[in-house]
């Protein structure tokens, strides 16, 4: 795709997102999911998502899919209180209150954030299991966020008693009730008026900042930041977070400066991406151009997304890693500097990750999980304990405490930002120069992912492959080594395939929400090599689709 003209650019003003029309969008448009099944409740690899403007975000939807969760609760005897969240899209407030008013008519206790603040995702994972670790009465949570989805889209998230991502069993039975009540027009929704909202003595506030602030320690050497003296840039990209980079600098002593510190729906101060549209994605070099004009002033500079459950890396020298390569970088450090996590602990990243990753596992003699896309995946191994490190290329990871029991099963991008601060406290190096060192050890991995027109039939059909409809034998002058449809790991399906040789791969998936279908590629030869595995892999799905 080619980049757009304006990519790094703050947006016009005209082109901003038309908050009064957004908001009106959301309670007046009414899904008809028999006629328009586009228009359905649909959990993908995070949630539901969409927009108020296209009838895939409205208030009926979160109608259904709240009375929905209340009675999944029910059901599986969840009797303790929901801990809610919601982020800085236009939409998480609307939501927020739908959702209040399901859960207060079903008699359910809620806490939220003291003063109506906003929530990251990995504080509410990090919540949930705390206090299931000492609760008779067992809690769950629901976060308001579309993530690094552009101003317009709204989304909502279920995390299980186990604090993670609700596995597809739970999300499906969930979007099929949903979906029920929406047929039948919402006969068995439940929903409390503002003023029983208001009086409501089962809503409770909650200090999420100081509870989750105040056990950083436990998973972050942040004493060894402090005396190192880091000067650490943050830019909020006015995400949820914004308001816990203070309370951390002034507890443990950190040099901390917020670079920007405001907070608008219409998320104008975030520059364009690389389509020209508004996405706080802070693993992209368009998106974060605002923090890269000051990677010079900081030590380690760091972004987040709106929902802080994706971390961005800025060294001073070479400016936004790679995904990839921290996850990297993470990993070996992880392994050689948390003396009381187990020798067999496992390390995950997800079937279309970077390559480096298993050859740094590797060389360190350690277990790798290889799983499907989506943090779900991870979180049994996190919460038993076994999974160290779990991380997908879209930039989002967690990691155990130092004592190597649960810190959450959610993805963390806090506490990926003060690893990075700890790595070059620790090491003297900050993380992109220990990235060089293993190029050096391991080779130059040379990695791509572009997206490909798919009909929903065609993305059926990729979804539903067998290794044997694969026939070549070789990819890109390679030998084909292996013919993926399941993860290594755990065996469970990968809604596509990958295809491997020696020193290349592929991996194609559908979208779960785009008529189009995603290719990962990677080559450790060149970047000639990488351009013959694209055009290689292209026409291998292509020839398996038709």
């Amino acid at each position: 795709m080619a980049i757009h003209p304006q990519a790094g650019q703050l947006a016009h003003h005209d082109s901003l997102v038309n908050l009064p029309q957004l908001m009106t969008a959301y309670y007046r448009n009414k899904p008809d999911v028999v006629n328009h099944p586009d228009e359905k409740v649909s959990f993908g690899t995070s949630g539901h998502r969409g927009s108020a403007l296209q009838t895939t975000f409205n208030e009926d939807h979160i109608l259904a899919i709240s009375q929905a969760l209340a009675e999944y609760r029910v059901a599986q005897k969840i009797t303790g209180p929901v801990y809610l969240a919601k982020d800085t899209h236009a939409l998480s407030e609307a939501a927020f209150q739908t959702v209040l008013s399901v859960l207060v008519a079903n008699n359910i206790k809620v806490l939220v954030q003291a003063g109506g603040g906003f929530t990251p995702t990995p504080v509410v994972s990090h919540a949930v299991l705390t206090h299931n670790a000492n609760a008779s009465e067992l809690s769950d949570g629901i976060i308001i966020t579309p993530s690094h989805n552009p101003p317009e889209d709204g989304g909502i998230k279920y995390n299980s008693i186990k604090g993670g991502p609700a596995d597809k069993d739970i999300t499906d039975w969930v979007a099929n009730r949903a979906n029920q009540l929406l047929v039948t027009g919402l006969q068995d929704v439940k929903s409390a008026q503002q003023s029983e909202i208001d009086t409501s003595d089962l809503i409770e506030s909650f200090d999420y900042i100081e509870h989750y602030v105040s056990d950083l320690e436990n998973v972050i050497d942040m004493e060894a930041i402090a005396k190192a003296k880091i000067r650490i840039g943050v830019d909020p990209m006015g995400g949820s977070g914004i308001h816990y980079w203070k309370p951390i600098a002034d507890r443990y002593g950190l040099d901390i400066t917020v670079v920007n510190t405001e907070v608008d729906p219409t998320f104008r101060f975030v520059p364009l991406d690389k389509d020209g549209r508004i996405r706080m994605d802070c693993s992209s070099p368009y998106s974060m151009q605002s923090l890269l004009k000051l990677k010079d002033d900081f030590d380690i500079a760091v972004g987040n997304d709106p929902d802080y459950d994706r971390h961005g890396i800025v060294c001073a020298k070479s400016g936004l890693m790679n995904p990839n390569a921290y996850l990297a970088v993470a990993i070996e450090y992880l392994s050689q500097h948390r003396p009381h996590w187990p020798a067999d602990t496992m390390f995950g990243k997800t079937l279309v990750s970077s390559g480096m990753i298993d050859r740094v596992v590797n060389g360190l003699n350690k277990q790798l999980c290889e799983v499907p896309v989506g943090f779900k995946w991870y979180v049994e191994g996190m919460y038993q304990g076994t999974m160290g490190f779990g991380g997908e290329e879209s930039a989002g990871a967690s990691f155990l405490r130092k004592d190597a029991s649960v810190w959450t099963t959610d993805k963390d991008g806090i506490i990926m930002a003060l690893l990075a601060a700890e790595i070059l406290a620790v090491t003297g190096k900050d993380p992109q120069s220990l990235y060089e060192a293993q190029v050096a050890r391991y080779g130059k991995p040379h990695y791509k992912r572009i997206d490909v027109a798919a009909t929903p039939a065609q993305k059926r059909l990729l979804g539903a492959l067998q290794a044997d409809n694969v026939t070549q034998t070789e990819l890109a002058g390679e030998k084909i080594e292996s013919i993926l449809t399941h993860a290594p790991g755990n065996q469970a399906a990968i809604g596509g395939l990958k295809v491997s040789t020696a020193n290349g791969w592929f991996a194609a998936r559908p979208s779960g929400t785009e008529n189009v279908y995603k290719i990962y590629l990677e080559s450790f030869v060149s970047e000639a090599h990488l351009l013959a595995l694209e055009v290689e892999a292209k026409a291998l799905v292509d020839s398996v689709l038709s």
